[in-house]
């Protein structure tokens, strides 16, 4: 058989664009073995075949099969089927691979430029490809395009990214280390005291988050409001009112408030001052992965994970640069032109590339982040070759038109402060007129201009006061999290990492240690949990320990640690943090257990039975049938009868607010992805027999 080259892609979409960007027609041949796809492109007189991963194949797994214990320190690297269930089709994956690597004579490594897709990438061609990862040569791209492709394919780096790689798998043998060790600890005390069992987890990166949220849900709660008053005049100025605010914007007295108002109470006052300022607003710089998620949020309400997956697709369509990026600039390189003349091709941008074009230079405004691996997130100038959906479109549109802004002119905002005397008490009204619209025009409809204005005004004008109103308000708590904040605040703690802290936020959502999408609050689990955490092992929810560890692992990547040095370190500080949950298994056992098990009555609590009214309605499954029904627990004193069935499929959710119809008790059902619905437990509820 012909030799050729093998090229290792981190997705089957890639390949497709790999293969079909280095054929010398651009047109590649799909083939398959056992089901799994592969691509083969002529480049001259190379022959090349594409094949990819489907993410990660191998991962960190127990070397001792079949105990379930705690602590767990030894480990090794093996295929991902031979850990996971469902996941049988990866050994008929690398299989393929491992055949296809015999007769390849070079190897490239074409996986995404970041850690995770080097490990990719290295565990192919070691595992799979019998060692390869030593003579493998590396493909470096941002974007899926074909004129990116076909440079880093003819200019490859000349060996795998072997600093990245051994951070990167530092990296996932210390979170696996700290995942393990603490959620069996947790799972097993839960169990083996109160034969309660529900998956507990914990973390080196979901422990401090989860304690940020505890401190501000803890911190809302013991929260005292205090009163305060503040003071807002109505004026008059050419038959047009206008408020001002007094001077005092936080008055701490009634008295001191009470007498403001009196003095107050005149007919006229005296504009003493107008301040006119002008100020420039410079353009918003690119958006890194956390800008990006963060802004999207903040427009459509998208969580950092809907985000980052939605970007995600749109990078492997080779419409936007590589997502999972640090960095807040744009290098010349990207060719800022070449993408404004192919987003010219598009009507709804067409607008503002031939007004940027026509500028004698081009100087985007940058941030200060910097990424050694990738630009910020910019479009590749392609248009969709398919249609979006709503969601892609929101985030696409919002890359372009960031790009388009960052090119813009900075700009001009005049503020205008009036100065307003009445009876010796000062009040002020600012207004703000955008002069020129500048970076604004591009990023529209995600900014809108300040405009507002007051009539020609003088000094010394008298005005005419129409009401002076004392408003009594009360401090407020601090807010609670919301998926941006909390985003935020794990970036400025420097836990995680741009590819990680969304997923962290997500299984926290999952093991149900919080809830609420816009306001995220702790749930009774998670407060448990964390409680636990600070009194046994308070180093696991402590930042400072995370983010020593984030350093040691950047060091690493650096060469200025070794991943030996670090991961002994660890175990060292994991055998302590064993050592004291083991001797505190029966105190964390009960803890844990009794919050669990009165969670469980919780969410199988329907409501008070209708008819005898004193016992409760529950979710009961029955020992002959298997089946669920609801019941009233007066039933086992043989109090009350009560009993409704039940759909034997789909989570059921009881609803707080009863049927307005018969005041019976509601639940919804969610069945997988289809629309929720809600039943009234009433068999003879009017409402369905209007339905019938």
């Amino acid at each position: 058989m012909k030799k050729y080259i093998l090229i290792i892609s981190e997705k089957p979409d890639a390949a497709n664009r790999i293969a079909t960007a280095l054929d010398d027609k651009g047109k590649t041949i799909r083939e398959n073995s056992n089901g799994v796809p592969f691509f083969t492109a002529k480049n001259g007189d190379k022959e090349i075949i594409v094949a990819s991963a489907l993410g990660h194949l191998y991962t960190v797994a127990n070397t001792k099969k079949g105990e379930w214990n705690y602590p767990v320190f030894d480990y090794q690297w093996v295929p991902r089927w031979m850990v996971e269930k469902n996941a049988s089709k990866i050994r008929t994956w690398l299989k393929v691979l491992t055949q296809l690597s015999e007769n390849a004579e070079e190897f490239i490594d074409a996986c995404d430029y970041d850690i995770e897709g080097s490990i990719i990438g290295y565990s192919i061609l070691k595992y799979a490809c019998d060692n390869k990862e030593k003579i493998a040569k590396r493909m470096k791209y941002s974007t899926l395009t074909k004129e990116d492709l076909k440079e880093s394919f003819n200019k490859p780096l000349p060996q795998l990214d072997f600093a990245l790689i051994e951070a990167g798998l530092a990296r996932h043998e210390i979170d696996w280390l700290y995942g393990i060790n603490l959620s069996r600890a947790l799972t097993l005390a839960a169990r083996n005291n109160n034969n309660v069992y529900t998956t507990l987890s914990a973390g080196r990166v979901q422990g401090p988050t989860l304690k940020y949220i505890e401190t501000r849900e803890k911190n809302i709660q013991i929260f005292v409001p205090t009163p305060f008053w503040n003071i807002t005049a109505k004026i008059n100025i050419d038959n047009n009112t206008y408020e001002l605010e007094h001077e005092k914007k936080t008055i701490e007295t009634l008295l001191e408030a009470k007498n403001i108002t009196t003095t107050c109470k005149v007919k006229e006052g005296q504009i003493t001052k107008i301040d006119v300022k002008e100020f420039q607003q410079n353009p918003p710089v690119p958006f890194d992965l956390g800008t990006l998620q963060s802004e999207a949020y903040r427009l459509f309400k998208y969580t950092p994970l809907r985000t980052s997956k939605i970007a995600q697709h749109l990078y492997t369509n080779a419409l936007i640069s590589y997502p999972r990026t640090n960095s807040q600039k744009l290098p010349p390189a990207i060719g800022y032109s070449d993408i404004l003349k192919k987003l010219n091709k598009s009507p709804i941008y067409q607008k503002f590339t031939q007004k940027l074009l026509t500028q004698p230079t081009l100087k985007p405004n940058e941030g200060t982040k910097y990424d050694p691996a990738h630009p910020a997130i910019y479009p590749t100038g392609n248009l969709p070759e398919k249609v979006l959906d709503d969601s892609e479109k929101n985030i696409y549109d919002l890359i372009v038109k960031r790009f388009l802004a960052v090119f813009g002119e900075p700009a001009l905002i005049q503020s205008i402060k009036v100065s307003v005397n009445i009876n010796q008490n000062m009040f002020f009204m600012t207004g703000y007129r955008t002069l020129k619209e500048g970076w604004m025009e591009y990023y529209k409809p995600f900014v809108h201009s300040k405009n507002i204005s007051f009539p020609p005004l003088f000094e010394k004008q008298t005005v005419t006061v129409k009401k002076i109103t004392l408003k009594n308000n009360f401090t407020k708590p601090p807010p609670r999290y919301n998926p941006r904040s909390l985003l935020k605040k794990m970036e400025n703690e420097k836990i995680g990492t741009k590819a990680t802290r969304a997923t962290i936020i997500q299984t926290l959502y999952e093991r149900k240690y919080i809830k609420g999408e816009q306001n995220i609050t702790i749930t009774d689990l998670g407060f448990e949990v964390t409680e636990v955490l600070k009194n046994y092992c308070p180093s696991v929810v402590s930042s400072e320990m995370t983010r020593k560890l984030e350093e040691k692992m950047e060091q690493i990547q650096l060469e200025q640690e070794t991943k030996q040095n670090v991961l002994i370190e660890t175990i060292e500080n994991l055998k302590t943090v064993t050592s004291t949950l083991k001797q505190n298994q029966l105190e964390i056992g009960t803890q844990l257990g009794q919050k669990i098990k009165q969670i469980r009555i919780n969410e199988q609590t329907i409501g008070k039975c209708p008819k005898c009214q004193t016992g409760n309605l529950v979710i009961i499954r029955s020992k002959k049938t298997n089946k669920r029904f609801v019941g009233c627990t007066n039933f086992f004193e043989n109090k009350c009868n009560t009993s409704f069935p039940l759909p034997q499929t789909g989570t059921i959710k009881p609803l707080t607010t009863p049927c307005k119809t018969c005041n019976y008790p509601v639940i919804k059902i969610l069945i997988n992805t289809k629309q929720p619905w809600k039943l009234c437990l009433n068999p003879n509820c009017p409402t369905k027999e209007k339905k019938k």
